[in-house]
């Protein structure tokens, strides 16, 4: 597993920031650089299943089965990625699963003179770390710009 770590600062206080990034509306806005027609279904609440989901090029739902690690509200996030989602049938077990199950997505926000620095640390499989490095910057753009906008 290989950790990944992004960061930006955005011209917000934490609590926006916050609710920017986790609302189901503007979610689904920030993560479309990781697949256009992304969302989640599930509870930010510590223990809580997530289910983050987004159709593929044929139209079949799939993603990833996961669960609220930690959260303390307006500064942290975590969530441990547990499975695979594919035309509903949940993968916990598979070989290719067990490669990276387990590996936490963490959201650090710390709010100094009015604005907010976000910092996401993921740990990935290799295999996908030029993929995430694309898109993760495009992602939190995209969150900056939904948080700054007046």
């Amino acid at each position: 597993m290989e950790t990944l770590r992004f960061s930006t600062a955005i011209k917000a206080g934490k609590q926006r920031v916050w609710d920017t990034m986790l609302n189901d509306e503007t979610y689904r806005e920030w993560t479309k650089a990781f697949n256009e027609t992304s969302y989640y279904e599930g509870k930010w609440e510590k223990g809580a299943e997530i289910r983050f989901l987004g159709c593929d090029e044929k139209g079949e739902v799939g993603g990833m089965l996961s669960r609220i690690k930690e959260i303390e509200k307006y500064r942290y996030v975590s969530i441990e990625h547990l499975g695979m989602i594919n035309k509903g049938i949940v993968d916990t077990t598979s070989d290719e699963v067990r490669k990276w199950a387990g590996a936490l997505e963490n959201y650090t926000l710390q709010e100094k003179d009015g604005k907010t620095e976000v910092f996401v640390e993921t740990q990935v499989d290799p295999a996908y770390t030029s993929m995430f490095q694309g898109m993760w910057p495009k992602a939190l753009e995209t969150l900056k710009m939904l948080c700054e906008r007046a």
